[in-house]
């Protein structure tokens, strides 16, 4: 499968969408710290999933025609599969983890999904290039920089809320990882809009159902400025990172697009420090430009590859 991905990607097919994600999901986890400050986190995420979708259905039926939503069982299945197990477990995890761990933490985190998916890659007698490894392991090097500091202030609650959830988050990216593995096996709509726009409805309404049995409850009265422009940054993110996550699936060698998971901490520790004050000290910044070299190694690799 991945020597097939690599064949259907080239030039701008590749770097488009992967910019995109750099980009894009690197800001969200901002976005859902500033949007769970005073929404709630499962019934914020879960309606910016249905507005996003409901965004780019209507964009799809205007240009495409509505026709082009017409799949089979199996694909809505895996496409529902998809969209429970990528988008409402791991975007739902996020958002709840949130509440205690900063928000370049939480991405620092997420970044353990690049050694999941190498791990499954071998798993499946996949064998990736010496530089892409090497790549994998100075990316790790870079993020244990920037969390040897350790101190970590908890947003609200104890320290042990604070590893609870970033276990918490640590698993949730095993789920990421391992169903977007699996994906390049699974009967999905042809149409990469089309599969981004069910996984939205899908992830949008697991998320608010949860949010409903828990208690959560939307007051639309104590919902500040800040957190609207955060829930509207992230529909407009869901939009643009979504679509070139799902589109890159099939384009992307995997190795190569799971480095948004070690740029996205770049754009999340600088995006918390310039907004919402959270340190950038002098390790970080050096555990930043070791990741930075760690991802150009892997893009050598996965070049060389091809």
């Amino acid at each position: 499968m991945t020597a097939e991905r690599v064949q259907r990607g080239h030039g701008a097919q590749i770097w488009v969408p992967l910019v995109a994600l750099w980009l894009v999901w690197g800001s969200t986890y901002l976005g859902i710290a500033v949007a769970g400050r005073s929404m709630p986190p499962l019934m914020a995420n879960g309606t910016r999933f249905l507005a996003a979708a409901v965004i780019l259905a209507a964009g799809i039926a205007i240009v495409q025609g509505p026709r082009v939503f017409r799949i089979t069982r199996t694909e809505l299945a895996y496409t529902a599969l998809m969209g429970t197990m990528v988008l409402a477990v791991g975007i739902g995890t996020m958002a709840l983890a949130e509440r205690y761990v900063p928000s370049g933490i939480a991405a620092l985190l997420v970044s353990v999904n690049a050694l999941w998916i190498i791990i499954l890659r071998l798993a499946a007698g996949d064998r990736p290039s010496l530089l892409t490894l090497l790549g994998v392991a100075i990316g790790f090097i870079g993020l244990g920089l920037m969390l040897i500091p350790g101190g970590t202030a908890t947003i609200s609650g104890t320290d042990l809320d604070v590893v609870i959830w970033s276990a918490a988050i640590i698993v949730a990216s095993f789920s990421w990882a391992f169903f977007s593995f699996r994906s390049t096996g699974y009967q999905l709509p042809s149409n990469a809009l089309v599969t981004t726009t069910i996984e939205l409805v899908v992830g949008g309404f697991c998320l608010l159902g949860v949010g409903a049995l828990t208690g959560e409850r939307i007051d639309l009265g104590v919902v500040t400025g800040a957190s609207w422009a955060g829930w509207i940054w992230l529909v407009i993110a869901s939009l643009i990172g979504y679509t070139a996550y799902t589109y890159g699936l099939n384009r992307i060698p995997l190795s190569l697009l799971s480095t948004y998971a070690y740029v996205n901490p770049v754009v999340a520790v600088g995006l918390g420090w310039l907004i919402i004050d959270e340190p950038l000290t002098r390790d970080v910044v050096l555990g930043l430009t070791v990741v930075l070299g760690g991802v150009i190694l892997v893009i050598n690799g996965e070049r060389l590859r091809r």
